[in-house]
């Protein structure tokens, strides 16, 4: 079905291209992304390297109409302003650009990588995401974050200079946090946004240093309850700042929403470029998921060989198509568009579905279905795991 479909319907939610630069000053306890300490890196080589494999993408995906830049993490504020706008130099040439073409960059909001904001303005970055994570200086040495909650205020106010849109992240439900000193922080926080904040709870992922700790007992995250009452604060703070949860953990003024972001949660499709990157593509047999080589030298080495480092291209079957709509679709407060959804997959959103338990977290307020979309309210986006669980079994 979906090889018989066309390209435009298969993505329907906007193109988006993804650079991810996989090197870090140093690795954080609570961090599981595919990030790497290297005492020196071949900037020239590099650069090289990841203009070729977009060549070789943009080979696969003519004529696309680029809605979006993002350069992820890692931290690709290390990379040189010269390799920014490389980059995107390359990405303008191979698609088309929308008049409004997002580019976002990460950064960490030390001293030096601030000082290069200029630079990364000047190469053609229009919107920066700064990895604040915390506003207490205790907070972000438990974090292992190597700047202060003043080096963080100083980078937010080089960011408000240099760029149209800039957005940061904070970590909540830390250890012995309470809800009146998150009420602080998040308020501190709305002082310094702009349009949009991400914050996301601290959660153990497996393979990081937090993990070793928690499995020890030395590290106790915040029970149930505590951190249930931690989001609905969360929730209440910034909806009434003109801020509400568009996604899960994303904040932001109506249409400050980030719109890569958007093309993942909305099924859309996007080029994955640099080490472990992963993509999604509409192609000529079907709609397909693609994953770069996750080791930065393996990955190197693989794209001065051949081109790319593509170590996998699935095609994703209608059945598992229909499911990453619904599991990213219903993250978002808007929920999942039916008739984008048929438009994405060939077939109705019911056909997905079991009728008597959608109806179950309807009746329960979980979620709730006006005939054109199907969402889940604020109390299902808080637990959608089990949400999904029970609309998808």
């Amino acid at each position: 079905m979906l090889a018989a479909m066309r390209l435009s319907d298969q993505s329907d939610a906007g193109f988006g291209v993804y650079v991810h630069w996989p090197f870090c000053l140093a690795k954080c306890p609570y961090c599981d992304f595919n990030s790497h300490v290297r005492e020196a890196v071949d900037q020239a080589r590099w650069r090289r390297a990841l203009l070729a494999e977009l060549d070789h993408f943009a080979a696969l995906t003519p004529g696309r109409r680029v809605e979006s830049l993002f350069f992820g993490g890692g931290t690709p504020s290390l990379m040189p302003p010269e390799t920014v706008a490389a980059v995107i130099d390359r990405v303008r040439h191979h698609w088309i650009s929308v008049p409004a073409l997002e580019i976002t960059l990460e950064a960490n909001p030390t001293s030096v990588e601030a000082g290069r904001f200029q630079g990364f303005a000047q190469a053609g970055v229009n919107r920066v995401s700064l990895g604040v994570q915390a506003l207490v200086d205790d907070a972000l040495a438990f974090l292992g974050r190597r700047h202060s909650a003043a080096e963080a205020l100083e980078a937010l106010e080089l960011a408000r200079r240099y760029f149209a849109r800039f957005s940061f992240d904070l970590i909540y439900a830390r250890p012995g946090q309470t809800i009146a000193a998150w009420e602080n922080e998040l308020s501190r926080a709305l002082e310094q946004a702009a349009d949009h904040l991400s914050l996301y709870q601290l959660t153990i992922e497996p393979n990081t240093g937090f993990a070793s700790l928690h499995r020890q007992g030395a590290l106790v995250l915040p029970d149930e309850d505590l951190a249930a009452d931690l989001y609905e604060t969360t929730q209440a703070v910034m909806t009434k700042a003109g801020l509400p949860a568009y996604e899960i953990s994303n904040h932001a003024r109506p249409g400050a929403e980030c719109r890569h972001n958007l093309i993942y949660w909305r099924g859309g499709e996007w080029v994955g470029v640099g080490p472990g990157a992963h993509g999604r593509l509409a192609l000529a047999d079907g709609f397909v998921a693609t994953r770069q080589a996750r080791a930065p030298e393996a990955w190197l080495d693989d794209v001065e060989a051949r081109g790319h480092a593509t170590r996998e291209r699935q095609p994703i079957l209608p059945s598992e198509r229909a499911e990453e709509l619904l599991m990213m679709g219903l993250r978002l407060a808007e929920g999942v568009d039916r008739a984008r959804f048929e438009r994405q997959t060939g077939q109705p959103l019911d056909r997905h579905l079991k009728a008597d338990r959608l109806q179950a977290l309807v009746a329960d307020g979980l979620m709730v279905d006006d005939g054109k979309r199907l969402g889940a309210t604020e109390a299902g986006r808080q637990r959608l795991d089990a949400v999904l669980a029970a609309l998808l079994a």
